[in-house]
């Protein structure tokens, strides 16, 4: 009876084990789930533009020095930076009182140089009066003339003396060299200042986003390339300069409505450096769940199989790049019922 209680309880185990092994082998072996019934894309590689992250400013074609002309002391300055100011338009005025005195020195010379004209002036009449009535020879007439024209002679040469310290002098008006806005204004009312000295700096010429390139993209990029701007918008380069700083190569882009407010504001910026074979997909083939980017394979047997791949953002909208873990050739399924990845 004993016997029989055992046998019983072990055909109850049997038949109890049976199905959950069978539950588990079930599991083991199930195939992956199928495929949604979207839209599928066999992936192949397609032709699409290089895009390379460099820095750039925002920056005027050239930018113009007011420089001081002549020694001296600024006494005025009449703008600040961020002040407009047109090609001309007198800013400052330098003062050099050496000139003062060099013009009041010259101005005695030429009055100086006046007596002694009228004093030559009237011993030529003199002398040509008694030369008439045969008093003096001919030679001392001549002699008489001389000391006359000598005496013009410096007369004019002191007046242009004194008129070549005034010219010097008018060389103190501190000019704009041309049309722009003001970027820097530095030197105080008051201070001395030497010839070449740099006053001030004035924007010349249009708004310009300028580049900053390795020079490993020298033979990549070209007057026409394409740029793109964050904030700024896309233009392209229309300058290429011919030589090479710090392993850096300058460019200079066309970019219309540029904001010229703030002349060497840094902007992140793409330029096109030609073009190279990548996998494009729409962006609907891509579900993005914690962060990660999930593309679901169409295998041989009809079975979808999702798996993460590495994305990209493609220059063309609505498309993204895959990087790895699709190769061309593979069958994708457009995501259904769920987020595709913006």
């Amino acid at each position: 009876m004993i016997r029989t209680g055992r046998f019983a309880l072990a055909a109850g185990i049997l038949m109890l084990a049976a199905p959950l092994a069978s539950c588990g082998s079930e599991e083991q072996g199930a195939p992956s789930a199928a495929a949604p019934g979207g839209q599928r894309l066999v992936l192949a590689l397609s032709d699409t533009v290089n895009w390379q992250e460099v820095s750039a400013e925002i920056a005027t074609e050239d930018q113009a020095q007011v420089l001081a002309r002549i020694p001296g002391i600024l006494t005025t300055l009449t703008v600040r930076e961020g002040d407009m100011v047109t090609k001309g338009q007198a800013i400052g005025r330098i003062i050099d009182n050496q000139l003062g005195y060099q013009a009041g020195a010259y101005a005695a010379q030429a009055a100086a140089a006046e007596a002694q004209a009228g004093q030559a002036k009237a011993e030529l009449s003199r002398v040509r009066y008694l030369y008439e009535k045969g008093v003096y020879a001919k030679a001392r007439l001549d002699q008489a003339e001389a000391a006359a024209a000598a005496s013009d002679a410096q007369i004019r040469a002191a007046r242009a003396q004194q008129a070549a310290v005034g010219a010097v002098s008018g060389q103190g008006v501190v000019v704009a060299p041309a049309s722009g806005r003001v970027l820097r204004a530095d030197v105080p009312a008051g201070s001395p200042v030497a010839p070449g000295m740099a006053i001030a700096v004035i924007t010349a010429g249009p708004t310009i986003v300028r580049l900053k390139m390795p020079e490993s993209l020298a033979d990549k990029v070209r007057a026409g390339s394409r740029v793109t701007a964050t904030g700024l918008g896309t233009g392209s380069v229309i300058k290429l300069y011919p030589s090479i700083s710090a392993g850096k190569i300058t460019a200079d882009v066309a970019m219309p409505g540029i904001d010229n407010r703030l002349i060497g504001r840094r902007v992140a910026a793409r330029v096109e450096t030609g073009s190279r074979k990548a996998l494009l997909v729409p962006s609907g083939f891509v579900v993005n769940r914690f962060g990660i980017d999930y593309v679901t394979l169409l295998g041989k047997d009809g079975s979808g199989t999702e798996v993460p791949v590495q994305t990209a953002p493609a220059a063309q909208p609505g498309q993204v790049e895959i990087l790895s873990g699709a190769a061309a050739g593979d069958t994708l399924v457009a995501a259904a019922g769920e987020s595709a990845r913006p």
